[in-house]
């Protein structure tokens, strides 16, 4: 088995046991984080309903109009002050983190990092 394919199930093993753990509901949605090597994502995701209630990644104009580039911890901090801000404007103030199977440092934890400094609690 290639490292690549290692690096995949692994992070898959992770992301079934992380999750059968987390839910989310509308008063406290979950906050799923997906990262790509040039992107960052982030979505608030309402479990019971199956419903996105908000998203926001590096591909917005809003995120990414004085970003050098979007796949670093930089642009992981404006998404995750952007996600907090629009929380915050529909009303939510705690959410359950998902970190989707991904490690918690660097990318992820920036965001989760300026998620907490802008409103977020989770």
């Amino acid at each position: 088995m290639s490292s690549q394919s290692q690096k995949s199930l692994s992070r898959l093993k992770r992301k079934i046991r992380v999750r059968k753990k987390i839910r989310g509901a509308s008063d406290r949605p979950r906050l799923n984080i997906f990262k790509s090597a040039k992107h960052i994502y982030a979505q608030l995701i309402d479990d019971t309903n199956g419903s996105t209630l908000a998203s926001v990644s590096t591909l917005l104009d809003a995120v990414n109009d004085d970003l050098k580039y979007t796949g670093n911890i930089e642009a992981a901090k404006k998404v995750g002050a952007s996600i907090a801000k629009v929380a915050l404007e529909k009303g939510i103030t705690s959410v359950v983190f998902d970190r989707n199977g991904f490690l918690y440092h660097g990318r992820i934890k920036a965001l989760a990092d300026a998620a907490r400094e802008n409103g977020l609690s989770f």
